[in-house]
């Protein structure tokens, strides 16, 4: 099953990247780089040095001119997270292409990738929030709560990824289908965001 494959490859991601824990460490990905392992991986690195971004520019004493810097970097890495949810998406349609959807086929609220998208920010939750519950200078109302959080959030996972798995299947059979809208974000494209092409008048 997908999801087993995508967990693993997470977890291996997150854990990678905190043996170093430092947002600029070059990504190593030990996988094929025409495989769907090693989108999987890139998709989870990419999540795993935002989300230390993103704690980075909540620093409440930043500079303002840090901040922006931090605030356009994870908003290159944004563009680069759909990017790769749409090659992951781009592997299925063609691994589904020969399919012939059933007279009734539905379309599912999402696609697979996007399914998946949340999947590794999942890992990511479950990953922290596990570090909370060791935490060696936090009392223990936080610990329980923490604890309390990460049951929830393992139930989640096991859900999600049961569901993206269900979902596979009926594409696979035909019971539903895939139909891919690209996201088209517009803040990061000079002739879509009227901040940035009202400077070229």
């Amino acid at each position: 099953m997908i999801s087993e494959i995508a967990n693993t490859i997470f977890q291996q991601a997150i854990d990678r990247y905190h043996q170093f824990d430092r947002i600029d460490h070059p990504l190593e990905n030990p996988y094929e780089r025409s495989s769907l392992k090693h989108l999987l991986y890139l998709k989870c690195w990419i999540d795993t040095v935002q989300w230390h971004m993103e704690d980075v520019v909540r620093e409440p004493g930043i500079d303002p001119k840090d901040g922006l810097y931090w605030k356009r970097r994870i908003d290159e890495s944004n563009q680069v997270r759909t990017d790769t949810v749409e090659y992951i998406d781009s592997y299925y349609l063609q691994l589904f292409a020969q399919v012939d959807p059933k007279p009734e086929a539905r379309i599912n609220t999402e696609s697979p990738a996007w399914a998946i998208d949340r999947l590794s920010i999942l890992a990511l939750k479950i990953y922290h929030m596990e570090q909370e519950t060791l935490r060696a200078d936090a009392d223990e109302t936080h610990i329980q709560a923490c604890h309390t959080k990460l049951a929830v959030l393992l139930e989640q996972r096991k859900d999600l990824s049961q569901s993206i798995d269900e979902l596979l299947i009926d594409i696979a059979e035909g019971n539903k289908y895939m139909k891919v809208y690209k996201q088209m974000k517009m803040y990061n494209d000079p002739s879509l965001n009227p901040v940035l092409y009202s400077q070229k008048k």
